[in-house]
């Protein structure tokens, strides 16, 4: 008897429905060289939502998204929504599919392929392959924040006036549960885990490293330490090779999962995943956004987005066999020279072949 997936496909804006076609055509293709069925339920968010329904996120999406396997996402949002309410953007999809799923890691693998090398616009990237894990539901981004007046002076006698702020808090439980994802990671890894924080100065992120220590004791076996932030983002830069899993805050791995994209030559390339509790369907989808200047011109890349399917396969189902099939296949299409607009560069013009999204899917399948 054959296993069967359902998958909520949400293909968004822009690119999202090119990127997510192709994804699903590599993944079917995938499966069904090892006997598993892919049934697909297309749903609409973001701007695709406003247009049909006139809020980025219809509970008919919730719904069917809490009932499948796995959703898997293409891209939202565009200049074509830029003066709708803010209450309704085409982003604020995006919270709420992850609320709506109780999803709270994320998780972002960052790989430069050999072939890309050239592309990173670090000189010598050496073999970069880590993975960031970043806290999605606390922190200063769901913190207490507001505004008041004061008559106040600054110690140079400048009146305050107006006074914002934002809070930044986290539970034992928000950080115990992201620690422990980080380090199983780490376990079927290179077995080492750095977490990233501001613990000279934050009283949340020196919690952040006692709970992360304290765990540590439970995994001998992996190798643990600890970077200040600021410090951190030098050494994506001097020493990337150097990392293996990265776990922090929401603020601090928004940040340094962009600066890692940049690392790998094209965010086209990069795959991310968010996961909740055992049992809740993930939600798979590229890094990149949704690219409306090329949209429906067979000029985007989609292999972030069926990297992201294998990322799927893998960590939703353990389907290892087609999610390596996936990636090999990636890697071989990249090594025959094809490459989508994004992912060429000075110095190998005669040494690849520029291709459309249809193609260089039809080449991933062909090499699968």
């Amino acid at each position: 008897m054959s296993k069967k997936y359902n998958i909520a496909v949400i293909p968004g804006d822009g690119i999202g429905p090119e990127i997510t076609t192709a994804a699903v055509e590599v993944l079917e293709a995938a499966a069904s060289r090892q006997g598993i069925e892919i049934f697909i339920k297309e749903l609409k968010a973001g701007g695709a939502a406003i247009d049909s329904f006139g809020i980025p996120l219809p509970q008919e999406t919730i719904e069917s998204a809490r009932n499948s396997d796995a959703v898997l996402l293409g891209a939202v949002g565009g200049p074509k929504w830029d003066d709708v309410e803010p209450e309704i953007r085409p982003e604020k999809a995006l919270l709420g599919l992850r609320s709506g799923l109780g999803l709270y890691a994320n998780i972002r693998p960052v790989v430069v392929y050999d072939e890309l090398k050239d592309a990173s616009p670090l000189k010598n990237p050496g073999n970069i392959d880590f993975v960031i894990v970043r806290e999605l539901t606390g922190g200063i981004y769901f913190g207490k924040n507001g505004g008041y007046q004061s008559g106040d002076h600054l110690p140079d006698g400048t009146v305050k006036g107006k006074v914002v702020f934002d809070t930044e808090s986290y539970s034992e439980g928000e950080i115990n549960r992201i620690l422990k994802i980080a380090f199983d990671l780490a376990m079927k890894r290179r077995k080492k885990l750095t977490l990233v924080d501001k613990a000279n100065v934050l009283v949340t992120s020196r919690m952040w490293r006692s709970l992360a220590s304290q765990m540590s004791f439970d995994y001998p076996e992996v190798e643990f330490d600890c970077l200040y932030i600021d410090n951190a983002a030098m050494q994506l830069i001097s020493r990337p090779s150097s990392f293996d899993v990265i776990v922090t805050s929401n603020l601090f791995g928004d940040i340094l999962s962009d600066e890692a994209g940049q690392i790998a030559g094209s965010i086209g390339m990069l795959p991310s995943a968010s996961i909740g509790a055992p049992g809740t369907p993930g939600l798979f989808e590229p890094i990149h956004g949704s690219a409306p200047d090329i949209a429906g011109q067979n000029k985007s890349n989609p292999m972030g987005s069926i990297l992201s399917a294998a990322m799927m396969m893998r960590i939703m189902f353990g389907e290892e066999q087609v999610a390596s099939d996936i990636e090999n296949a990636v890697k071989k299409t990249l090594e025959k020279g094809l490459r989508t607009s994004d992912i060429t560069f000075i110095g190998e013009e005669n040494n690849f072949t520029l291709v459309g999204t249809k193609e260089i899917t039809e080449a991933i399948i062909a090499n699968l």
